[in-house]
């Protein structure tokens, strides 16, 4: 069994770019949590949208074991110096250990993405023996919108049969759903699986960026 650790902004993210992967790691017998940094609610809504329910039937469809609120204020992670943020990401690293890390990319066009990258850059540096694999996923109207468009893929995880599951996890965020065909909508998380999986002849899947892989 391999111990999955997801890290991520904002509530939803943790499964826009990961959630049929994290799906499929569940489904063969891995544990798998997650980490969400900010409270996703203050500064675009100013009030209560129902974003802790959504985050706990998420996981409850994914089969995620633990989330982890650590309720920084949205779109204010740049107010905090990088120890701040790196301290809670080696607590639960030390506590959990896990085998891999799914983390957003530096490349993304939200400021809160890149600076959470950063601190995971140091929190899950080398010296943590227990991780094997460190990877940057692609978040639906975040990484496509960043510049410069570094964002390479090299691992192509097939979630066609773990679709539908994803898209049903994604909707318990009624506050986060657009209409299509913005990005950020079920039909268009679709389209996206569709378009990465036909690249290597799959029907659906999800991307990611190899940070590091380390063979002991």
């Amino acid at each position: 069994m391999s111990k999955v650790l997801v890290v991520a902004a904002h509530p939803d993210d943790e499964l826009l770019g990961v959630g049929g992967t994290v799906i499929k790691h569940v489904q063969a017998g891995d544990e798998v949590r997650s980490i969400i940094m900010c409270e996703g609610e203050s500064l675009r809504y100013g009030a209560d949208v129902g974003q802790n329910t959504a985050i706990k039937e998420a996981a409850d469809v994914m089969g995620v074991s633990k989330v982890y609120q650590f309720k920084f204020p949205d779109q204010r992670l740049d107010t905090y110096t990088l120890t701040e943020l790196i301290t809670p990401l080696e607590q639960v690293s030390e506590e959990f250990k896990p085998d891999i890390i799914y983390c957003q990319s530096g490349s993304d066009a939200n400021r809160d993405h890149r600076i959470l990258f950063e601190a995971a850059l140091v929190a899950f540096r080398p010296n943590s023996e227990w991780i094997k694999e460190f990877m940057c996923f692609y978040t639906a109207s975040s990484t496509e919108w960043g510049h410069p468009k570094t964002f390479a893929p090299d691992t192509w995880i097939d979630i066609s049969a773990q679709l539908d599951k994803k898209i049903e996890a994604f909707e318990k965020y009624t506050s986060e759903v657009r209409q299509y065909p913005h990005p950020r909508s079920s039909e268009a998380l679709r389209h996206q699986a569709a378009f990465w999986g036909n690249q290597c002849c799959m029907e659906a899947a999800e991307v990611f960026v190899s940070i590091r892989r380390t063979f002991r």
